[in-house]
């Protein structure tokens, strides 16, 4: 299954969350490839739309076995200042899949 979602980096954060993820620590790394997240990447555009693209068996398992590992505590935590408008929760509460409507394969 092919998953794809959108948020958004506040504008002023975009430079330093570039950063972050050129380092993204080894051990939250593991927990990903650990949970099943496969093919995963992440887009910013320069006015801080974030576009996240990944593949997973099944992803509302991936996230609930995410939500389990305390290094995801720990990112997720420093994440959120980066990001405007979160429904509530986490980055990784906020990533509702898009529908895809096309795919070419």
């Amino acid at each position: 299954m092919r998953i794809c979602f959108l948020l958004k980096v506040r504008q002023d954060k975009v430079e330093e969350y570039k950063a972050r993820h050129a380092q993204v620590w080894p051990e939250m790394l593991e927990a990903l490839r650990e949970t099943g997240w496969r093919n995963y990447s992440l887009f910013l555009r320069p006015d801080g739309l974030l576009v996240g693209y990944l593949e997973a068996e099944d992803f509302k398992k991936c996230c609930a076995e995410m939500k389990k590992h305390p290094v995801n505590a720990r990112w997720q935590a420093e994440m959120f200042p980066f990001f405007e408008t979160l429904a509530g929760g986490a980055a990784d509460d906020n990533m509702i899949p898009l529908e895809e409507v096309f795919h070419l394969d």
